[in-house]
């Protein structure tokens, strides 16, 4: 399998380095919170509230599984996703990780406004951010191959992506 998956903290760039990606490599681009969204009806932020995380979690290994058995795709991995283990070796079965690292305070400033991520909806989103980034940022880079720098555009990115996979 020859997959693409970004991994990075919300707001690094997944998403728009990914479609940028896959236009360029000529691949289908799977946003992962989109395809869980198309799959179960809901918005994520409606999967967490009505159903709460855990549950939210077992559908997202679902979709490792059934997005890791197809082939060349740009995958954009959820934030929380690869910080599980068994997300990790399904995804790494079906392609290469690539971790998106982008400040802290590059962080704070994309996600200064956001309305959709779960949660970020609190009001000390900064010291959230800090928290989770500490979690988090070690088992991102335990779980990827390769590390780029997203502290960028997402178009130069992009570029230093493809430059490192082709």
């Amino acid at each position: 399998m020859n997959n693409i998956i970004l991994c990075g903290f919300m707001g690094c760039g997944k998403s728009s380095i990914g479609r940028k990606l896959a236009s360029r490599c000529e691949r289908e681009f799977i946003d992962m919170d989109k395809y869980i969204e198309d799959k179960t009806g809901m918005t994520v932020a409606e999967i967490f509230a009505e159903k709460g995380e855990s549950s939210f979690r077992e559908t997202e290994t679902e979709a490792c599984r059934e997005l890791s058995e197809k082939e060349n795709l740009i995958i954009a991995a959820g934030g929380g996703t690869l910080t599980f283990p068994r997300n990790v070796e399904i995804l790494r079965k079906g392609g290469k990780i690539i971790f998106i690292d982008v400040s802290y305070e590059n962080l704070c400033e994309r996600l200064k406004r956001d309305k959709r991520r779960p949660l970020l909806q609190v009001e000390n989103r900064e010291e959230v951010i800090k928290e989770l980034l500490e979690k988090r940022l070690p088992l991102y880079k335990a779980a990827a191959s390769v590390y780029v720098n997203g502290n960028f555009s997402s178009t130069r990115v992009a570029n230093n992506i493809l430059s490192i996979i082709r």
